[in-house]
């Protein structure tokens, strides 16, 4: 703020008369004191920006003044500028020494108070600037600090979730980290046809679900006074307690945006590995289905062949006995013998492709235990 506010301290009052006609035309808003007690008591409710401060004054001369104003907490930003008499080198640095930021001799030229006051009045803009600045740069130090902090938490969140395949633990871990922002939170979850409710306070209210239920299909951000309802497909969260900071409001938005939408990703996850789950049970019951069928049907072509040999083996043995009692031509004998060992060979031929069939059985066999193992 530019200089408006001086308040004048000396006690002779044709001193005082000067100053007043120096600054007269500058539009300052003047208060004069006649002693040091009397400016300490002024200062209380005027709250000058600067003090132009007589050295030799009785009572309680300028140096004291100096020193109790820049010991008081309430008035050491007030600027001081000693006008004295004296200006050795030793007067300035006691000056200097107690507090003061500028040093006038008496007699001074109208000009020379004035470039002073001028000088002063550019330094006090310059405070409030470089306040301004180093302010404006503590909160964005302590804004950077706390999103590093928030950040930590999501990170941590995030690890610590990526292994998780129940959907009571997903939640809670989600509510732990939104819990460590300050927040107080209800959360539905929609699997299986079931809804599932989850807070902070450990129940969800009767209105939060009726909410949760009005608002599921309308959007995905819902703002309204200190609350902020955030809806995926799977999950929506209301926080009940968002913070009055635009800056933190803003950061924590994004923050809980992101949460849900990471939750949501696992929640997926999780109902997809376990509906991969069941997929694999049923095929494992499946191939050990079929894998039984197969055993039952080798087992039963083995048995097959099995008694087609006996059968062939027993007639051929018959003929071979019988048909030479027979009394039969030799045109008949070589008729029947050819027919017999006709019938062996499509016996064999049978075999054979029994054989082939029991032998892609096993192949088929091995393959299905091959698949159940990766699976």
């Amino acid at each position: 703020m530019a200089l408006q506010r001086i308040l004048a301290v000396d006690d002779e009052p044709f001193n005082l008369e000067i100053l007043e006609e120096i600054l007269e035309d500058l539009n300052f808003d003047l208060l004069t004191a006649s002693s040091g007690p009397e400016c300490l008591e002024i200062i209380e409710t005027f709250d000058p920006q600067v003090i132009l401060l007589d050295v030799s004054m009785p009572q309680m001369n300028g140096y004291d003044v100096c020193r109790a104003i820049k010991a008081n907490p309430e008035t050491h930003h007030i600027v001081v500028m000693f006008v004295s008499a004296r200006g050795s080198v030793e007067e300035r640095m006691e000056g200097y020494a107690v507090g003061a930021e500028d040093y006038i001799v008496k007699p001074f030229g109208q000009g020379e108070l004035k470039s002073k006051l001028m000088n002063l009045s550019q330094m006090l803009l310059d405070k409030d600037i470089l306040e301004q600045q180093v302010e404006d740069a503590t909160s964005t130090a302590f804004d950077a600090m706390a999103t590093s902090s928030e950040m930590g938490q999501i990170v941590n969140y995030i690890e610590q979730i990526s292994q998780v395949d129940d959907v009571s633990t997903l939640i809670n871990a989600m509510i732990k980290c939104l819990s460590s922002f300050g927040l107080n939170c209800n959360v539905e979850v929609r699997v299986d046809t079931q809804r599932l409710h989850f807070a902070t306070s450990g129940l969800c209210s009767p209105i939060v679900v009726e909410l949760f239920d009005i608002l599921k299909s309308k959007g995905r951000l819902h703002e309204f006074t200190s609350r902020i309802l955030v809806n995926y497909d799977l999950v929506s969260v209301l926080i009940l307690n968002m913070p009055n900071d635009e800056n933190k409001h803003g950061r924590i938005r994004d923050h809980i945006c992101f949460l849900v939408s990471v939750t949501e990703q696992q929640l997926l996850a999780i109902m997809t590995r376990k509906e991969l789950n069941t997929q694999k049970d049923n095929l494992d019951n499946a191939l050990t289905m079929i894998n039984g069928k197969f055993k039952s049907l080798m087992g039963m072509l083995n048995t097959n062949r099995r008694q087609n040999e006996s059968v062939f083996r027993s007639l051929q043995e018959r003929f071979e006995s019988k048909i030479p009692t027979m009394g039969l031509d030799e045109d008949q004998e070589i008729f029947i013998f050819s027919n017999v060992d006709e019938a062996i060979q499509n016996s064999v031929a049978r075999e054979e492709a029994i054989e082939m069939v029991q032998s892609a059985f096993k192949e088929i066999e091995g393959d299905l235990s091959l698949l159940t193992d990766k699976s």
